[in-house]
């Protein structure tokens, strides 16, 4: 059983940045997966930005590449993402969630995952 914890999510005007956390506890894996996924009202859930535990590869939607970078900090089981340059359609809840698998083409899915964390709002004002 793995739990993830989220926070850093709020209000921000547009321009501005955010950095949201993801702590996993209970029994992790080296071969664990990290993604980052958000969802509007009325939307499917999309992906954003994923990292692997082992050796840092990193991934990322089209729409929130050169603004978002997600990280990992191994020893604290947690991951981030530092969302920079905000816009108003960045406005969804926010997701953390973990696999256990290096299958490149379920990275970026919300089925290729495993656990899930519980949200956190992003709310971005022009």
């Amino acid at each position: 059983q793995v739990q993830l914890v989220e926070s850093g999510g709020g209000l921000v005007q547009a321009g501005g940045s955010l950095r949201l956390s993801c702590a996993a506890s209970g029994r992790t894996f080296s071969s664990y997966t990290m993604g980052w996924f958000r969802q509007a009202p009325g939307k499917e859930r999309e992906f954003v930005a994923a990292i692997r535990w082992s050796g840092g590869s990193t991934y990322y939607a089209d729409s929130v590449k050169g603004r978002f970078t997600i990280s990992r900090h191994n020893a604290k089981n947690t991951v981030y993402l530092q969302m920079n340059s905000l816009k108003p359609e960045d406005t969804a809840v926010y997701y953390c969630a973990a696999n256990t698998h290096g299958i490149v083409v379920l990275t970026t899915i919300p089925a290729g995952y495993d656990y899930w964390g519980q949200g956190t709002q992003v709310t971005v004002s022009s």
